[in-house]
């Protein structure tokens, strides 16, 4: 674990990065690291992220309980506790509400095809979790089922969230899925998306294993079902499609026979 001002440094780097390119407008989102086994730095709530300073940022126990720091933590620290007791390996989380990404959480839209070779290599499939009401615990249990198969998650009405061993690497992934969510919505608008064959994502995953690119990847090349021998749904390990999981299935479905059809 790097020493704790270069993580204070590197929130700070990651909050400016996430106002300047239009993630977060206001006093939106929210960042966080892992200092220690029951330790979390975590930015302040109420405060824009363009303008944050390092001695601004709040030092926390696992309880969500204020160590150090003159301002309250996140209102959505409960999500981030919940990330870090769900996931041993994650050390950062990063939330924001990226326009195109959170444009697809609001339309309850998965990215969830395999589209882009970047993608495939490093985010996989970004599933949508159910509406919770911000700054409570409805956010944490919404994400928890599919905590422990992804590394990036769309949040229903709300915004787009990431997590890595690193915040840099948190930040980037949203980066990828933001950069994933806009190819997307021109391919649509274009109307047509090409989608990758299944040998193609197979060559794409011994690339990535061969490059030793870590984190989850459950890919959802053509937001079919189980039957497809390389990739998984949206829905977590033995949770069956029901509500919006039904529209996201149909959506993927129109948008395959749109791409069959040359339209």
């Amino acid at each position: 674990m790097a020493l704790l001002y270069q993580l204070r440094r590197d929130i700070i780097h990651v909050c400016r990065r996430m106002y300047q390119r239009g993630y977060v407008a206001a006093n939106d989102g929210n960042v966080s690291v892992r200092v220690s086994e029951d330790r979390i730095l975590t930015t302040p709530t109420g405060m824009s992220k363009g303008f944050l300073t390092e001695d601004q940022l709040v030092l926390c126990d696992m309880e969500g309980n204020v160590i150090s720091g003159d301002l309250r933590p996140s209102s959505e620290l409960p999500m981030h506790l919940m990330v870090y007791r769900e996931r041993p390996d994650v050390n950062a989380v990063v939330h924001a509400h990226p326009v195109a990404a959170t444009g697809f959480a609001v339309a309850g839209i998965p990215l969830a095809q395999c589209v882009l070779p970047e993608v495939v290599l490093t985010v996989g499939a970004v599933p949508v979790a159910e509406y919770g009401t911000p700054s409570t615990e409805e956010v944490p249990n919404s994400i928890r089922r599919y905590i422990q198969d992804y590394d990036a998650f769309l949040l229903a009405n709300h915004g787009a969230l990431t997590i890595g061993p690193d915040v840099i690497t948190a930040y980037h992934r949203i980066e990828t899925v933001e950069h994933f969510a806009q190819i997307t919505l021109v391919a649509r608008q274009l109307g047509r998306v090409n989608i990758l064959s299944d040998e193609q994502v197979q060559k794409l995953m011994q690339v990535r294993e061969k490059l030793g690119i870590k984190g989850r990847n459950p890919l959802s090349c053509r937001g079919c079902t189980a039957e497809c021998p390389n990739c998984r749904t949206s829905e977590p390990k033995g949770v069956s499609p029901s509500g919006s999981g039904k529209g996201d299935v149909v959506d993927c479905i129109v948008a395959e026979v749109l791409t069959r059809l040359g339209k």
